[in-house]
């Protein structure tokens, strides 16, 4: 028998293998690109030449356009323009902040960039198994949340670093959140037909925006 297209996709709100059959899912990656946007606005203002975050700018705006083709028309190649983006950024922000928050050296920001690689590969393959079946794709995303609270409390010992710190904190907040609401659109399916990944994309979008404010306004002691 051929499983239902929510199923099939893991998502709750598609029902059907056309192009708009998650609406919600699909428009609200707009929000991504409205925080790349404004990230480059931001950088603009600052005028400083800053190539990291306008890498990282630009990696937000990718995983609005991958996200919304994976939404609209969920194949595997689509998958990985959806997929790809955020581990860069994801990996690439950490790498950043092992830097420009707290001084890591190159070599020591690449290892820092390698061990949270382990760290989320293992931290998934354990929590996977505990979690329903819809919920376990959440499960490689745990590390970052941790990642964004660790890094968080090291910048709040620094001098000067309070306003990043928070930052980074109430980002860290705000996945925790967005994360569990990712991990309900299944289990909440029967009675919220919409699900509730589309409220992943408008909360994940405010992160973003956070961090690259953070990067953008960070001035090293």
């Amino acid at each position: 028998m051929q499983p239902e297209p929510a199923a099939r996709f893991g998502y709750c709100e598609r029902v059907g293998d056309a192009v708009w059959a998650e609406p919600l899912n699909a428009v609200t990656n707009a929000a991504f690109i409205v925080a790349a946007v404004a990230g480059v606005l931001l950088l603009v203002r600052d005028g400083r030449r800053d190539v990291p975050a306008t890498l990282l700018s630009g990696l937000v705006f990718a995983i609005g356009v991958g996200s919304f083709l994976f939404h609209t028309i969920p194949q595997r190649w689509t998958l990985l323009a959806d997929v790809v983006p955020i581990q860069l950024f994801a990996f690439g922000y950490f790498g950043l902040a092992l830097r420009r928050f707290l001084g890591f050296g190159a070599a020591a920001a690449v290892a820092g960039v390698l061990a949270l690689l382990a760290a989320s590969v293992a931290l998934s393959a354990g929590l996977a198994p505990l979690l329903p079946a819809g919920a376990r794709g959440s499960a490689g995303y745990a590390a970052f949340a941790l990642a964004l609270f660790g890094v968080a409390l090291a910048v709040r010992r620094q001098e000067r670093a309070a306003r990043t710190a928070a930052a980074l904190a109430a980002a860290g907040l705000i996945f925790a959140a967005s994360l569990t609401l990712r991990s309900l659109d299944q289990p909440l399916c029967a009675s919220l037909p919409i699900g509730t990944h589309w409220l992943w994309h408008l909360l994940n979008a405010v992160v973003l925006f956070l961090l690259l404010r953070a990067a953008i306004a960070h001035r090293p002691r």
